[in-house]
């Protein structure tokens, strides 16, 4: 890679955007960002039991084209497709970036009882899987502890952000307890100072965790 680093951003949902926006003005401002969007992508994940091999593969076919573009690094902002993401990165030449796997880390390096609050709760099975994997490779008997946030993630689509943030924080106290607690999603994020608020455990965040990590793989691979 030589120049200005092209990322593209593969996107689920557009409520996801502009967290990953200001996550990059603030850490990674010289890179140059191109967004694809299939907002289809969760309405259909909602509406099945489980994430299905057709819904894999598209999410799989827009990384691949992601990379198409002249990608020398994506980074995938919705939480409710690792496996997509996995088997999309296993075939690709540049670093495709997890939404959670670095804000998984963080907070396991403050203690293995990890609090989580998510406003989409076909997401929680994978990334009960993914954080899992994480602890198993930091050698970790960590356990996660999720809350499901309901119609927090109705009130941000309709652009009431206000109630989003407030509904997140009020639950952030059934989580003091924890060692830390991860705002599940990356729209989740725009609730952390409400949340900080009203706990005095750490609080992660994907988007910037995720930005760090994507710029280190790709400076890494350059």
């Amino acid at each position: 890679m030589t120049g200005t680093a092209r990322i593209v951003l593969v996107h689920a949902t557009p409520v996801a955007m502009a967290p990953v926006h200001d996550a990059f003005a603030k850490e990674w401002p010289e890179a140059e960002l191109t967004n694809l969007l299939d907002d289809g992508l969760t309405t259909e994940r909602a509406r099945q039991a489980e994430l299905t091999e057709e819904l894999i593969e598209r999410f799989v076919d827009l990384v691949r084209y992601a990379y198409r573009t002249g990608a020398d690094g994506i980074l995938a902002t919705c939480s409710a497709f690792g496996p997509a993401i996995d088997r999309a990165a296993a075939s690709l030449p540049v670093p495709v970036v997890k939404p959670n796997e670095a804000m998984f880390r963080a907070a396991l390096a403050c203690g293995t009882d990890i609090g989580m609050l998510a406003t989409f709760a076909p997401s929680v099975p994978t990334m009960a899987d993914e954080f899992a994997v994480a602890a198993e490779r930091l050698g970790s008997p960590a356990n996660l502890t999720p809350i499901v946030v309901d119609s927090a993630l109705d009130l941000l689509r309709a652009g009431d952000a206000g109630s989003h943030n407030r509904l997140v924080a009020e639950q952030a106290p059934r989580l003091a307890d924890c060692d830390a607690i991860v705002l599940a999603h990356f729209s989740t994020s725009q609730a952390v100072e409400r949340v900080r608020a009203r706990v005095d455990v750490p609080v992660f965040t994907a988007p910037q965790t995720a930005v760090l990590a994507l710029k280190d793989a790709v400076r890494g691979a350059a």
